[in-house]
């Protein structure tokens, strides 16, 4: 017996699941510590009731998802308004260096993930669901590209990458710390601070404040994006590529964005367009998650263990070897290490959670708390989005 919920009752459960999260979430510091999202905790409560419901051949719960392609849509839009230039460019070495680097992580994730699933003798799009999508990617990106690999024949994709960046968010955070402690320890590395400007690397646009009045023109601004966006997604298909259904609005609002910057003929509400992309993101994942079918994960489950002990071991080389070399070899360089283990494996969040774990107990790093921010929330999803799309079509 299947009961269907239609996208209206879909959207008011996922909304009842992230005020559940958010309410397990204050009550149990293991989620706090760890910052695993509101509608993750809630949602994956609604996952594991429907998986029993399923499992013991009571009902199964089926669900209408237009909603959150529609929720997905806006964020992703929300997330290429802050592909802002000028901020690589007022960035000076430091931010190349540092995104450089990202770029490096993004591609050694999903590098090691298909050529270690090869080597498993399991599909290479399995391994890509422990790549990029869920690590540098998070949830957001998780869902995203989840049903992306099932369009390919990857069936329970959206829930294996869930897990995975489940899994993400908490091993970055478990490992961040630590190998920022020994580095300074180790090596002694307060000897390297040194008193830094805080205007370093600030972007150049004004910090505004968000005005009522100013939350429709925002809208506005992202349903142009959207709309004008479909026509180059439509473009970018006659390639002959598979890309996800966001990537045309992206474009344009990066586009967007960029031609407010220089030409200065009109102007982007940033603040609000985030604003309304944090509410979107919450009820994508909201719906992504209490449509998990958790049952999927059984046969697949000693080789997740596997791809995902393998990010975790990559994660650790990259962050303690390569690039605290490559940022100077310095406090900041261990400092922005145990940062980029947050949100390489997790979420900014987890960043500036690990960041402020070592810099309470030592002294602050200015530079690590501009890079950080900097590079994960406004350049990493973007980059991420396009070098997964390339790994899809060519693995």
């Amino acid at each position: 017996m299947t009961f269907t919920f239609d996208m209206y009752q879909t959207l008011a459960l996922a909304v009842i699941a992230l005020m559940l999260g958010a309410r397990i979430r204050k009550k149990v510091n293991f989620f706090e510590r760890f910052c695993i999202p509101a509608p993750v905790i809630g949602g994956l409560v609604f996952a594991i009731i429907s998986c029993i419901l399923y499992v013991t051949g009571v009902i199964e719960l089926s669900f209408d998802e237009t909603l959150r392609t529609v929720c997905m849509v806006f964020f992703f839009t929300s997330v290429g308004f802050q592909a802002n230039l000028k901020v690589l460019k007022a960035g000076g070495k430091s931010l190349a260096v540092f995104l450089a680097f990202v770029i490096i992580l993004i591609i050694g994730q999903n590098a090691m993930a298909v050529g270690l699933a090869k080597v498993l003798g399991i599909d290479p799009l399995i391994g890509m669901c422990t790549g990029s999508i869920p690590m540098v990617g998070g949830h957001g990106t998780a869902g995203a590209f989840g049903p992306v690999l099932e369009d390919f024949g990857l069936t329970g994709a959206t829930t294996v990458c869930t897990a995975a960046a489940t899994f993400g968010l908490i091993a970055g955070s478990l490992i961040g710390g630590p190998i920022g402690n020994s580095l300074i320890t180790k090596k002694d590395l307060l000897k390297t601070v040194v008193k830094e400007d805080a205007s370093m690397l600030v972007e150049e646009e004004e910090k505004h404040e968000r005005q009522f009045n100013m939350y429709a023109p925002a809208v506005f601004q992202i349903i142009i994006a959207v709309g004008i966006g479909t026509i180059v997604s439509w473009a970018l298909s006659k390639t002959g590529m598979t890309f996800p259904i966001y990537i045309g609005a992206m474009i344009v609002a990066a586009i967007m964005r960029n031609v407010s910057e220089y030409t200065g003929k009109f102007t982007v509400h940033m603040g609000e367009i985030n604003d309304l992309g944090g509410i979107c993101l919450s009820l994508f994942l909201g719906i992504a998650m209490i449509t998990l079918k958790l049952w999927q994960l059984a046969e697949l489950a000693l080789p997740l263990i596997i791809l995902l002990a393998a990010q975790t071991v990559f994660m650790f080389i990259f962050a303690r070897f390569i690039l605290f070399n490559a940022m100077g070899r310095d406090y900041d360089a261990a400092v922005i290490s145990a940062g980029t283990c947050g949100f390489g494996m997790g979420a900014t969040p987890n960043a500036m959670a690990n960041m402020q774990a070592i810099c309470d107990k030592y002294v602050p790093s200015v530079k690590a708390y501009l890079l950080i921010p900097l590079v994960g929330s406004l350049f990493a999803d973007f980059i991420n989005s396009l070098v997964i799309t390339f790994f899809i079509n060519f693995i």
